[in-house]
């Protein structure tokens, strides 16, 4: 018998789109798989042509679930130098383009085979059960870990939609309450949750621990390591940190002057990015996005970053990872950074002037060990397993899978709030005129026939020609 724990990890996202929700999950599975001492696998979602043709970069598509994986693998495999033992599976997906996102399509929990079915990590729980059809997380897994990405409160809020707002704040709460025994905030700065921990479960790409070894060798030769000012990386949509940086730097030109910034994105705001780096005084150059590790970025001292939409911002861990300062705001995303010496905090304008010009002149302090490992995936697995308690579980597989998809066996549907809250959303999320009221797309309550076969399920009933 297989003593080994089972953990299924669900995400929101893919590479080759280069998104958080697609990024750290993989390294997430990637390093639960190293020892040995679990069976991982990582489930992700599969797009039609059409949709990889509006969600991934420079034209990449693939005709085939296999040629996705193995895209996946290698780009894993060329930044940590490992072949990694976990289990690649998709799910049907579709791209919605006014959240920007991708959501699931039909009951995703199936991909797991129930005999397998042990232990499931949603990566951005609430995104994957707002339109959850099917089988009841909590009684198919025997234990469903949330973990929270994204600060999706703070987007409503910036576009002035209050009530929007406090209507998702009740929902995601409900949904993830119904959904996960144990929940992970990876900083103060998401949405509170009842009983969740706060625990950065995330790590750097191991290529920038490297970057900051090669540094330090060439410092110790006598070389002057940092010829570069100061850089901001990001998705170039203004609310990712483009509109505190560019306000910032147009309200202290005169403080700031003689500095020069570099900005490199890609994103939907680009222009007007471009158009309002041109009205300063300053030197502010915009550059198309590239990879963070790109030699490019090597030289650069100071990373500037304002941003207050991030949760765990993943651009400071990789800049604090190669032995840069990082200039960033006073706010519960960044807490998990100002253990890092080369994190200097501002709390309004004048600090920011302050700390930017301080860091230019000085020198960033030297990394120690534990620092780097701090900032390891093999640190952020440890605090995934202790946070988690997974290290301490016994394994044991369910006894038995209910019949039925929404009702619990220890206790009377009546008498437990949270079996009818269940059985709410269950009748809820499986009428589509209710679905489309809450923004689902339309037509996504089961795959479609093409994709059906693409991932070799069986083709619902409905959806025969």
């Amino acid at each position: 018998m297989d003593k080994k724990q089972h953990i299924a990890i669900f995400t929101t996202a893919s590479l080759p789109w280069m998104t958080g929700t697609a990024v750290n999950p993989l390294f997430r599975a990637a390093y639960l798989s190293k020892d040995g001492e679990r069976n991982v696998t990582l489930v992700i979602p599969w797009l039609s042509l059409k949709d990889q043709g509006l969600v991934y970069p420079n034209n990449i598509t693939f005709i085939s679930p296999s040629e996705q994986e193995k895209y996946v693998r290698q780009w894993l495999e060329e930044r940590t130098g490992f072949t990694f033992d976990f289990s690649i599976r998709f799910y049907p997906g579709r791209f919605s383009k006014d959240k920007g996102s991708i959501l699931a399509v039909g009951d995703i929990s199936e991909i797991i085979p129930d005999e397998e079915a042990d232990i499931a990590v949603l990566e951005e729980p609430e995104h994957l059960t707002w339109f959850h059809h099917g089988k009841r997380w909590k009684i198919k897994f025997r234990m469903v870990i949330g973990i929270i990405h994204t600060n999706y409160l703070e987007y409503v809020r910036r576009e002035k939609n209050g009530m929007q707002a406090f209507l998702l704040k009740i929902v995601n709460s409900w949904l993830v309450g119904i959904y996960c025994h144990k929940v992970i905030r990876l900083s103060a700065a998401t949405q509170d949750y009842p009983k969740s921990i706060i625990c950065n479960v995330h790590g750097v790409n191991p290529k920038f621990l490297e970057i900051y070894k090669e540094k330090i060798e060439q410092q110790q030769n006598g070389k002057h390591v940092f010829t570069k000012g100061a850089y901001y990386i990001g998705k170039m949509v203004w609310s990712k940190g483009y509109k505190e940086l560019l306000k910032l730097l147009h309200d202290h030109q005169k403080k700031l002057a003689g500095i020069e910034v570099d900005l490199y994105g890609n994103g939907e705001d680009s222009d007007e990015v471009q158009e309002a780096a041109k009205k300063l005084e300053l030197a502010v150059r915009v550059h198309p996005g590239r990879d963070h590790t790109d030699p490019l970025f090597h030289d650069f001292k100071v990373f500037l970053n304002p941003s207050t939409t991030d949760v765990v911002c993943t651009t400071t861990a990789e800049a604090l990872a190669m032995g840069k300062i990082v200039v960033c705001a006073n706010h519960p995303s960044n807490e998990f950074f100002k253990q890092f010496r080369n994190c200097w905090t501002y709390d309004d304008g004048n600090g920011f002037v302050e700390a930017t010009r301080r860091a230019l002149a000085e020198e960033p302090a030297q990394l120690t060990d534990a620092q780097r490992h701090e900032l390891s995936w093999e640190a952020a697995t440890e605090r995934f397993l202790k946070v988690t308690e997974l290290d301490q579980v016994p394994t044991m597989k369910p006894s038995n899978i209910p019949q039925k998809n929404f009702m619990s066996t220890s206790f009377n549907f009546r008498r437990n709030m949270e079996d009818a809250s269940a059985y709410v959303h269950y009748i809820a999320s499986g009428s589509e005129a209710s679905r489309k009221v809450f923004g689902a797309i339309p037509g996504s309550l089961q795959p479609d026939e093409q994709q059906c076969k693409e991932l070799g399920l069986a083709i619902p009933a409905a959806k025969r020609g």
